[in-house]
């Protein structure tokens, strides 16, 4: 049976909880994620934060607001004020089928992978795009 372990992603982008939203904001733009744990100085898991949360954190364009005013205001703004902290979690050890219907019956993008606490990895539905990609590549291959 496939594992969390055998799809998700070990290499992380992630961010400490003091970390500001222009940061966050910047991280999810170069390495062009839409989800950031949220680690404590500790490397337990505290949080996520996720692109929607920054878009409803962020002054809209449409205010009166210039640029740099809006990058100041950004940088005073610690992750932690902005992060999901009620966040569903995974084992490495959790099965495939099981993290599936969790992220498709609560509409998640994606779950945070912890082991005694500490992030070790990341499920996302671009995880299991690609999964049905290979499993389609493998149909065709042999002929179905």
């Amino acid at each position: 049976m496939l594992q969390v372990k055998d799809l998700m992603t070990w290499d992380l982008f992630t961010l400490q909880e003091n970390d500001n939203l222009a940061l966050a904001k910047s991280l999810m733009n170069l390495a062009r994620i839409r989800h950031i744990p949220i680690i404590n100085a500790d490397k337990n898991f505290v949080g996520l934060l996720t692109h929607r949360d920054i878009l409803s954190a962020t002054v809209s364009r449409l205010a009166d607001v210039d640029m740099q005013t809006m990058e100041e205001l950004d940088l005073g703004i610690p992750v932690r004020e902005i992060m999901n902290t009620k966040i569903t979690t995974v084992t490495s050890e959790t099965s495939l089928k099981e993290a599936a219907a969790i992220l498709l019956e609560h509409k998640y993008g994606c779950l945070p992978v912890l082991e005694n606490g500490r992030l070790v990895g990341i499920l996302t539905e671009a995880d299991f795009l690609s999964l049905t990609i290979s499993l389609m590549n493998t149909l065709e291959e042999s002929g179905m």
